[in-house]
């Protein structure tokens, strides 16, 4: 019973009325900042977590998990490495690609990459079928030399679809006039729009043959791309399949080939976690505030409590339990709010769209439309625990206070 009595008084000085009502101002308004605190919060780096993740997911539309390819020239057993990977049940999918730096001319001139694909295996490996804005990927056919630019890219070279292009490459022909870069007239049968303008504005894509023929590259391509179950452990499976094949290949995975952009946003997610943390330490200064005043408001209980036997510590206790439920009120009460309000933010922002009468996030002007959102359960655990360690060391100095009050000078003023 005893062990238990300073968690009884401290719950019972939550229900008793204060002779200060300054001081149940004070608590409530610890509560409620607490809880805003915990609401933007949550709100911010659930919102942070859907940009990032829908951002990863527009990039791996494009790219391929891992990509194995030669080492210092094409791959030229190409329709082994497919086998072998297909082999693997961790494989979803494989498919040969070659890629080439290369100058487009239209109306105007723009550098890409041209990406060499065959049509009946690339939607293994990406979500460039679905990508597709005019046209499709079976619009490529062997020897017809025709070509799918990005949207971005297209309106750059002034070239739509049904008109003609001129791709040059860096390796030359030698001819009667001299050296003359390599270079073919392409066709435009289509479009696509990825969502991120390295690939919308800097790619476009060809027949594998063509490529093929274009770069003077025989049968060999410049590697084989692999979709997985698991795109976590694109690295350790891309290397079992290298070691499978013999040797002498390189390994490539999504998470190294766009280690700094990835990095930056995680960066920038934890950045503005410890910036936002700050609300809850301004409420936690409240809640600080309003435990001194409760202290100095009870010293004549303090002063009897010790009277009858009381140690500092069982003191320091009795306030520590009365912030802390304090805290977990409003961190219940944040995280009850939170949640939902990051679940369904994209369902407010339209409906503050149709009140404004104008869009936020006009699609033609971002890429990303609308405000993705993506609840992590670790976040909000993250958040919540924050808080509490917060809210923890706010009720350490008015506990130590109130157990430094002394019981003969408190009864001598009461």
């Amino acid at each position: 019973m005893l062990a238990n009595l300073p968690i009884a008084i401290g719950l019972r000085y939550l229900r008793a009325k204060r002779r200060n009502g300054f001081i149940s101002f004070l608590s409530l308004a610890s509560i409620l900042g607490i809880s805003l605190g915990v609401l933007v919060l949550i709100t911010t780096i659930s919102v942070m977590s859907g940009f990032q993740h829908e951002l990863r997911e527009r990039i791996l539309g494009m790219v391929a998990h891992a990509t194995v390819s030669g080492i210092g020239g094409p791959l030229q057993d190409w329709p082994r490495a497919v086998e072998v990977a297909n082999a693997d049940p961790r494989v979803l999918g494989a498919a040969p690609y070659t890629e080439t730096e290369s100058l487009l001319q239209g109306r105007a001139r723009r550098g890409a990459i041209v990406r060499g694909v065959l049509p009946g295996y690339e939607p293994k490996v990406s979500e460039l079928a679905d990508r597709m804005v005019q046209g499709s990927l079976d619009d490529l056919v062997a020897g017809e030399y025709r070509i799918i630019l990005g949207r971005e890219l297209s309106l750059m070279l002034g070239a739509g679809v049904g008109d003609s292009v001129n791709v040059y490459i860096s390796e030359s022909s030698v001819t009667p006039l001299g050296a003359m870069p390599r270079a073919r007239r392409f066709q435009v049968v289509g479009l696509f729009e990825a969502g991120a303008q390295e690939y919308d504005l800097g790619m476009a894509l060809v027949h594998l043959q063509d490529a093929q023929r274009l770069g003077r590259m025989g049968e060999g391509v410049t590697g084989v791309r692999l979709k997985l179950d698991d795109l976590w452990q694109a690295y350790p499976v891309a290397r079992d399949l290298s070691d499978q094949l013999g040797g002498g290949y390189r390994v490539r995975d999504w998470m190294r080939d766009n280690a700094n952009f990835f990095r930056a946003l995680q960066m920038e997610k934890t950045v503005m976690f410890i910036l936002l943390s700050l609300v809850i330490a301004i409420a936690a200064f409240g809640l600080v505030s309003s435990l001194v005043m409760l202290v100095q408001d009870k010293q004549s209980d303090i002063a009897v409590l010790r009277t009858l036997g009381m140690s500092p510590g069982a003191v320091m206790r009795v306030f520590v339990v009365q912030g802390l439920v304090i805290g977990v009120v409003g961190i219940a009460l944040g995280v009850a709010v939170g949640v939902p309000l990051a679940a369904n933010l994209s369902h407010v922002v339209r409906f503050i769209e149709g009140l404004a009468g104008a869009e936020l996030m006009p699609a033609d002007v971002y890429y990303i439309s609308g405000v993705p959102t993506l609840v992590d359960p670790s976040d909000v655990a993250m958040v919540a625990g924050v808080a509490f360690v917060m809210c923890l060391l706010a009720t350490l100095y008015p506990a130590w206070r109130a157990s430094r009050v002394d019981p003969a000078t408190a009864l001598r003023y009461e």
